[in-house]
């Protein structure tokens, strides 16, 4: 991205866990950081190098005066606890279009594997069709459609699939926060969600915002809808993330299964629940997106060795017995901070 345009990023979504990656890595880099929150005080006690703008992304003044300036826009914000999708997430996405549209800003929306259907797997490219079964992946592929729209009018974007999200700042909805381990205890069982043998791909967050930011430094020689799958860390046989949680925790505790048994009986009461029953098809097959798009673009991908991002995982949040807590800090601080 040209240096006239590289001055102010604005990030959607900060207080998240890949919005806030991804705004750490761009303010490594010299940009400047503003952030909309509904409590900007609090979020600026949290994180005082960002810029805060008090607002609602569902407010579109808000979003297009935030947006005075900026030459990026990060669409990394969702609604809490998988609720209200249906009537949020689209109406934020048109918001975050008219502010780029209006301000000449591109715009970056980290991606996963929803939009797909079984019918693009194993192994879905970024031209594989998206016949997706739930209604989650159909807003994700509406709103790929919005941002394709978007791009052929004077709004720019980059989009950037990835799998399972994990790492420090990653919210307790993701699978690693509340299917695997526990928040905030010691890691005594391993539940695991994979069938043995069964692939699964996961992505790292500090890798996938150094991913963003290395394409978003390159802009200017990017498709005005560009499209890029992660390769992450694809566990092949559905047993190498349970592995390597249990080598970081010292190696004496037990992988079980994940009791997807429970699942159906809470989902009528239970939006995450819910919201996991319509997405077990992902833990079906193995799914793996790759990254020979990525690769031919930007030489290589960032990937952080699986113990060492295990390890920062899992000191966020909080299961690590306090000999560890030090070097995993330590990890995180240069997770969120280095450029890769």
């Amino acid at each position: 991205m040209s240096s006239k345009m590289k001055t102010t990023a604005l990030i959607l979504g900060a207080t998240g866990g890949i919005g806030g990656a991804v705004a750490r890595k761009l303010l490594a880099r010299g940009w400047r950081i503003r952030a909309l929150n509904r409590d900007a005080a609090k979020a600026s006690r949290n994180e005082p190098a960002f810029e805060w703008v008090q607002g609602d992304a569902m407010n579109a003044g808000d979003v297009l005066r935030a947006a005075e300036g900026a030459g990026l826009i990060v669409h990394a914000v969702n609604p809490p606890g998988y609720r209200d999708w249906e009537t949020l997430v689209l109406p934020m996405l048109d918001n975050t279009i008219a502010a780029a549209r209006a301000v000449g800003a591109r715009i970056v929306l980290p991606g996963n594997v929803y939009n797909f259907g079984p019918d693009a797997l194993p192994a879905p490219t970024e031209e594989s069709p998206q016949n997706p079964v739930t209604k989650k992946g159909a807003i994700r592929v509406e709103m790929e459609k919005r941002l394709k729209a978007a791009s052929q009018s004077g709004a720019g974007a980059i989009i950037v699939r990835a799998g399972d999200f994990f790492g420090p700042g990653t919210t307790a909805n993701s699978w690693f926060s509340s299917g695997l381990v526990t928040p905030g205890k010691p890691v005594g069982t391993i539940r695991n969600p994979a069938r043995r043998g069964i692939g699964h791909q996961w992505a790292y967050l500090p890798d996938m915002a150094e991913t963003i930011a290395q394409l978003v430094e390159r802009a200017d020689r990017l498709s005005p809808f560009a499209v890029y799958h992660m390769e992450g860390f694809w566990d092949a046989d559905g047993l190498q993330m349970a592995e390597a949680i249990k080598r970081v925790v010292g190696g004496k505790a037990k992988i079980g299964n994940f009791p997807w048994w429970i699942v159906p009986l809470t989902a009528p009461f239970v939006p995450v629940m819910r919201e996991i029953k319509e997405m077990r098809y992902l833990w079906k097959v193995p799914v793996r997106m790759r990254n020979t798009k990525l690769v031919a673009e930007l030489g290589k991908e960032a990937q952080t060795p699986i113990d060492e991002a295990v390890t920062a995982s899992l000191a966020a949040l909080g299961c690590l017995p306090e000999p560890h807590r030090q070097a995993a800090a330590a990890l995180i601080r240069h997770a969120s901070q280095n450029a890769g």
